[in-house]
């Protein structure tokens, strides 16, 4: 009985099982410069934010001078504002700071990652506007 002739190879073909994964092709598609907004974000709310939260919770004192009960409307108003924008403002600020470095750094997503970085000012400078703005008492 014989055997039929079967090609031989020298190094057969490795199954798929354990085939070492492909690695993507870089695409022309990738922003090189993805990484410029969140970084300037990260750099102005490394000073807003700490200035923000400090003169934020200072500007209670405001309201020495014309005491608790006696206080205009609009300081009270001013100062629930700033209280209220620096509990919630955080969450928005983390928020869209975080997404604006986690979105893919592709040229598709190159606006919206500069808008959140841009969102993510918008609460510590609120605060500080409010502060700098503060009406009498």
């Amino acid at each position: 009985m014989s055997t039929p002739d079967l090609p031989h190879h020298p190094h057969p073909a490795p199954h798929p099982a354990f085939a070492s994964p492909a690695s993507p092709p870089p695409t022309a598609d990738r922003d090189p410069r993805a990484w410029i907004a969140p970084t300037l974000a990260t750099l102005l709310l490394l000073v807003l934010g700490p200035a923000a939260l400090l003169l934020g919770g200072l500007s209670a004192m405001a309201t020495d001078s014309c005491g608790p009960d006696d206080c205009s409307q609009a300081l009270e108003t001013a100062l629930s504002l700033i209280y209220g924008t620096l509990f919630f403002g955080s969450f928005l600020t983390f928020g869209a700071w975080l997404t604006s470095w986690v979105l893919p750094w592709t040229r598709r997503w190159s606006a919206l990652r500069a808008w959140l970085a841009v969102a993510s000012l918008l609460p510590p400078l609120f605060v500080l506007l409010l502060v700098f703005t503060l009406p009498q008492g």
